[in-house]
């Protein structure tokens, strides 16, 4: 079963990382596929394949879509990945970004494809962009936590290890075969407010495009999410500044919010405890109003 329909199979690449982000369980405030959806706009882009829909997902979890086309057509579009080759100006190599949902099913067949697609195209590093939500306050900057579980990226980049155990999602999978193909992984994660994780967030989405730059050697414009970052924090702002519950619940996140550089993956708490945390906070606040 061949999931990549390829459209083009490009001539040589320069020096080629994978840039994936997936949305889903990985992208909270939509920050990781805003983040690699910028980096394919910022170049000369080219879709080189589609990975196939119908073998992928469940249509009941990740549902198509109907828009009206120009004279009042109706066309559903169905969910799917793409995968493009980008071509970054003045940039020391070429960017392959894989975009889309994260799929429900044949995740193993998935990686296997994936690994040899990346042998196809001459990958010499693959870069996941996840983001998770955490207890921190929109005020601060945003924890950036680089992993890999590659002995030689971790000492050159200063990179952490990964010793995670638990769930994981089609990120994880991926890595892993990637890892074992003999590819050097890392992974970016952008940590996201819990209370505000409904919002799209152009913040930790410019927050992860910035070290990307650093790890792959490129320099894009950032500017349209510079000005999107500036316009979210005012928005966000102001609905703070407007509640003075809200306002002090944000001050002790501030009081305890951790150091720049990024979050400890091992203290973070799951998406489970936070949203549960968060609810009991709202009824607490519905109660005291009674």
């Amino acid at each position: 079963m061949e999931l990549f329909s390829w459209r083009k199979r490009p001539e040589q690449l320069r020096a080629p990382a994978l840039v994936m982000a997936f949305r889903g369980w990985n992208d909270a405030g939509e920050a990781a596929t805003t983040a690699a959806a910028f980096l394919l706009g910022c170049g000369e882009s080219e879709r080189l394949a589609v990975v196939d829909s119908e073998e992928l997902f469940d249509y009941q979890q990740t549902r198509p879509r109907v828009r009206i086309e120009e004279g009042g057509t109706r066309k559903i579009e169905w969910p799917k990945l793409d995968l493009y080759a980008v071509q970054v100006p003045r940039a020391p190599r070429d960017l392959v970004v894989l975009l889309g949902p994260e799929p429900s099913l044949r995740w193993q067949t998935l990686a296997k494809q994936a690994v040899e697609a990346a042998e196809l195209l001459g990958i010499q590093l693959v870069l996941s962009l996840g983001a998770l939500l955490a207890e921190i306050p929109h005020s601060r900057p945003v924890p950036i936590s680089a992993l890999s579980s590659d002995p030689g990226l971790v000492e050159r980049l200063g990179l952490r290890g990964s010793n995670y155990e638990g769930p994981t999602g089609i990120v994880g999978v991926l890595h892993s075969a990637f890892l074992r193909a003999g590819f050097p992984t890392v992974s970016l994660w952008a940590s996201v407010p819990h209370y505000v994780a409904a919002t799209p967030n152009p913040k930790a989405a410019l927050a992860l495009v910035r070290r990307c730059e650093q790890l792959l050697g490129v320099a894009v414009d950032g500017s349209s999410l510079e000005r999107a970052t500036g316009e979210y924090e005012r928005q966000l702002e102001r609905a703070v500044q407007s509640d003075p519950e809200v306002r002090a619940f944000v001050e002790r996140l501030e009081e305890t919010a951790p150091p720049e550089g990024g979050l400890d993956p091992d203290e973070i708490p799951s998406g489970e405890v936070i949203a549960r945390e968060f609810q009991r906070f709202l009824r607490q606040r519905g109660q005291d109003k009674n």
